[in-house]
């Protein structure tokens, strides 16, 4: 899984958002406002981390059962695939 050519991550007063770009803002008018987690997996979709380096992500980062973890990678996946940001 990768992060689809045309969506970026950017910082904009303290918040970040994903951004479509070129012509992946034709296909989604919007953007993703992701919270600290969020921008630490999306950092790891970048550096081409997989499911499980992700979730070792959030578990060196955040004191967090290896289950939450799991599920809230899940839902941040099920999050990107939905709006069409990963491949």
């Amino acid at each position: 899984m990768k992060i689809r050519k045309g969506f970026v991550l950017r910082e904009v007063a303290d918040h970040w958002f994903v951004l479509p770009v070129g012509q992946a803002s034709v296909d989604f008018s919007g953007m993703i406002s992701l919270n600290e987690s969020g921008v630490l997996l999306w950092k790891m979709l970048e550096a081409g981390g997989d499911r499980e380096a992700m979730c070792d992500a959030l578990l060196d980062a955040y004191e967090v059962e290896r289950a939450q973890a799991l599920a809230d990678v899940d839902a941040f996946i099920s999050v990107l695939r939905d709006a069409g940001c990963i491949e």
